[in-house]
């Protein structure tokens, strides 16, 4: 796996159903900050995730390159695609198969796991396979969660 505060070359971000609204708006402000740090990003979803993206960031400045998660596993499947850190946003049981499948895919990245909802802990504890994971109970305020985040990928300020 990659040092974890190194900043990355590539990134996946993978986006489950967007039922819980955190998700959106962590999804946007993770893939600011990694456009920040010269990552090249793309987010991964399903067509209505990725619809609500583009409705919420129409010009394209958080988010610039998106693709189908099929199509985005198919690709990596057939090397056509990698990166040096997925974060998967994982608030249900297919979202935590979708973060199984991608760490075995990509067995030299980093994979971070983001599980969130209103019981988040049952779902974290699903988690059988190597990957960072950052569990927070998160439906509408994001805050907590991001706190979090920018600790997990060296963003967090010191206040030293």
């Amino acid at each position: 796996m990659t040092d974890p505060v190194a900043q990355p070359e590539k990134a996946i971000i993978v986006l489950g159903c967007p039922e819980v609204p955190v998700q959106q708006a962590l999804a946007l402000y993770v893939a600011s900050g990694l456009r920040d740090r010269g990552a090249d990003v793309l987010v991964t979803g399903n067509p209505s995730v990725l619809g609500l993206l583009k409705v919420s960031d129409p010009k394209g400045v958080y988010i610039t390159k998106t693709l189908v998660l099929e199509t985005c596993i198919g690709e990596i499947v057939e090397r056509k695609r990698d990166c040096t850190l997925c974060i998967v946003f994982a608030h249900n049981d297919a979202a935590i198969a979708y973060a199984a499948t991608l760490r075995h895919l990509l067995p030299k990245s980093r994979v971070v796991v983001v599980v969130f909802g209103k019981d988040p802990e049952p779902l974290a504890a699903e988690i059988n396979f190597p990957c960072e994971t950052i569990t927070e109970k998160a439906v509408h305020n994001p805050a907590q969660l991001k706190a979090k985040i920018n600790k997990v990928l060296g963003w967090a300020v010191s206040r030293t």
